[in-house]
């Protein structure tokens, strides 16, 4: 098999592997399944990546690596709270509509009975609490909110509140009330306004001198 052939398998793998995922859910994501929906042998799976959870996790990362991106435009325009809010429910639809979220709760899900996969998944986590964390320092950096509440705090806290919205939405089909989560962000961004004004620091007091 030539460089640019495995490339283009390597490709086609990760692609399947995704779909499969998305459509079969973890149990059904077979190296026969994936190979099927690649329209390769089986045997390439391993060749190329070792076995199923390798070509998964590669899976993940392209999808982590594409989203980063994507996301990282759409997060430089908000300026305020009130407009991160508003991109994070944008974020969250689209990851819903792309299967991003299937995919990660799968994942998520097989990784409590696979101690191996679980590493590898929490692994994965630093990038994006360290891309929340620099985008709440460029928002809230320097204000009365950052002090109370440290942006690498908050940012732990989203990441695993987001990890938790995925679960709860793939399991439940009723998304109106993670739907109402992001409703209530949205309505308590304005309200926390006030917290994030950075006051410009007062000037010491320059002792005046005594008179002769």
């Amino acid at each position: 098999m030539n460089k640019q052939a495995g490339a283009e398998t390597r490709e086609r793998l990760i692609e399947a592997a995704a779909e499969t995922v998305r459509t079969e859910g973890y149990a059904g994501a077979s190296a026969r399944a994936i190979a099927k929906a690649a329209g390769v042998n089986s045997a390439l799976v391993f060749y190329h990546f070792g076995g199923v959870d390798p070509l998964l996790l590669a899976a993940l990362d392209r999808a982590s690596e594409q989203r980063m991106t994507d996301y990282g435009r759409a997060v430089a325009q908000a300026r305020t709270l009130e407009e991160l809010a508003e991109t994070a429910t944008a974020i969250y639809q689209a990851d819903l509509e792309a299967g991003h979220i299937t995919l990660l709760s799968e994942l998520v899900g097989a990784s409590i009975a696979r101690p191996e996969l679980r590493a590898e998944i929490v692994k994965r986590s630093d990038p994006w609490i360290d891309f929340v964390e620099q985008t709440l320092e460029r928002v809230i950096g320097g204000s009365p909110l950052a002090r109370l509440m440290p942006p690498r705090d908050l940012a732990y806290a989203a990441i695993t509140f987001y990890l938790g919205v995925n679960l709860f939405t793939h399991l439940d089909a009723d998304r109106s009330r993670t739907d109402a989560l992001f409703t209530l962000a949205r309505r308590l961004a304005p309200r926390a306004r006030l917290l994030t004004m950075r006051f410009p620091r007062r000037r010491p007091r320059v002792p005046k001198e005594p008179p002769a």
